[in-house]
């Protein structure tokens, strides 16, 4: 299937036969009829594909990840409940306690609290990095039992673009495999595993759905990390639970993805409703022209604000001069999606007193819908973060972050206008 992504996205993976629906069904049921005992050891066994439990699959979610995977290039993908479970699960997948992960410092706040207070707690140790310091530096943070580095492609909130040429040369250097959370930018704007990536995550809660009515998430294996030349046991030597099986000899390329779904959601669960699958299959369709549309947004209110007399500093990739601008030309030359930051005058209190004077713009603690909206991330999403932590990770206390939504930008200029004139 030679298609481009805006095809994908609209008939991408779930194709119907003679006589079948022609919008993907959600297949609300728990489990599936077989009649034959063999049929379902197979299953039982991994020997054969297919539905027989919604906690380890569902046909409407296998569709949703078919058209996911599409879109991201991969080999295969996993819908779990969560991003958080994403993010979860694409570390759990392959480290055990007393291994290190590489990760930059610049994370979403739930991303950071979960690498660096719940994963530390299960033995995982994390090192921290500037994702702007140069290579050596980034190599001197590796140790012997690294197993992974970790970073975003659009760090949330604080808007730098991950240089990828250098972070998958370090990973090549390390002989370990490049983890990207793609939220922000979607493969509509960027495929990271055409940057030297292998293994992608998405919060699908975000631009995937698209309408802030649900809560998911998804990881996508590239296929392309040769797992039999690292430290890897959980992917190389023979799973107990499995009767001996060694997940690089039975899948293959697809070896990371199917142990993820053999095992993890197995065990820990996290499953996605079929009902939600069917909304980010949905959102889906559509994500091209909301992309594209988030991101001529964004710029024209990153220049407004720019100019603004209220406003002190702005960061938008696509903005000429922005610290992220030649990356962001390099690997997101499409659009450089939806997401802003600027510090307004007055620091936290004139942050706080704006949201109580804009009328169309929501305070909401979300981002990547249609609807415009702004958030405080210090005392917020990166709140349970120390001070010092709030100002390594990029978050100082006058920031506030703007979802740029689909409405039209003169509103959306006009909202701002009158609330920053306001505080």
């Amino acid at each position: 299937m030679n298609w481009q992504p805006e095809t994908i996205c609209v008939q991408g993976s779930y194709r119907p036969k003679s006589g079948e629906a022609r919008v993907l069904p959600i297949v609300q049921s728990t489990t599936f009829y077989y009649d034959d005992p063999d049929v379902m050891a197979d299953l039982f066994d991994l020997k054969s594909d297919g539905p027989f439990y919604t906690r380890l699959g569902n046909p409407t979610s296998s569709q949703f990840e078919g058209k996911i995977n599409l879109l991201e290039g991969g080999v295969g993908a996993l819908a779990v409940s969560s991003g958080q479970s994403a993010s979860l699960f694409a570390i759990l997948n392959i480290c055990q306690s007393g291994d290190h992960v590489l990760a930059s410092g610049k994370l979403y706040g739930g991303t950071f609290n979960l690498f660096n207070v719940s994963l530390r707690r299960l033995g995982i140790e994390f090192s921290f990095i500037d994702p702007d310091a140069d290579l050596n530096t980034i190599m001197a943070e590796a140790r012997p039992n690294t197993r992974l580095i970790f970073a975003e492609t659009l760090a949330n909130p604080v808007l730098s673009v991950l240089d990828f040429e250098k972070f998958s040369a370090a990973a090549e250097q390390l002989g370990v495999p490049l983890m990207i959370d793609n939220t922000l930018a979607t493969p509509c704007l960027c495929r990271p595993i055409d940057h030297g990536a292998h293994i992608i995550i998405h919060s699908a809660t975000k631009y995937i759905d698209g309408h802030a009515t649900s809560v998911g998430g998804v990881l996508i294996d590239s296929g392309l990390f040769d797992w039999t030349k690292g430290h890897y046991p959980e992917l190389t030597e023979p799973d107990d639970s499995y009767h001996g099986l060694r997940f690089t000899e039975a899948f293959g390329p697809a070896a990371f993805i199917a142990r993820a779904r053999a095992c993890l959601l197995r065990d820990y669960g996290c499953t996605p409703s079929p009902f939600n699958s069917f909304l980010f299959h949905l959102g889906l369709e559509t994500l091209h022209l909301r992309m594209e549309r988030h991101s001529t947004n964004a710029l024209k209110l990153a220049e407004f604000l720019n100019d603004h007399p209220a406003v002190d500093w702005v960061r938008y990739p696509g903005l000429p001069g922005d610290p992220a601008y030649v990356l962001a030309k390099k690997y997101l030359p499409n659009g450089q999606s939806g997401i802003l930051s600027f510090g307004i005058k007055g620091g936290a209190a004139a942050g706080r007193d704006l949201a109580r004077h804009l009328e169309l713009v929501a305070s909401v603690i979300h981002l990547g819908d249609l609807r415009t909206s702004i958030l405080h991330p210090a005392s917020t999403t990166h709140r349970q973060l120390t001070e010092t932590q709030q100002i390594e990770c990029g978050i100082s206390p006058e920031m506030i972050r703007v979802s740029t939504g689909l409405e039209h930008i003169d509103d959306i200029i006009n909202d701002f206008d009158k609330a920053l004139r306001s505080v």
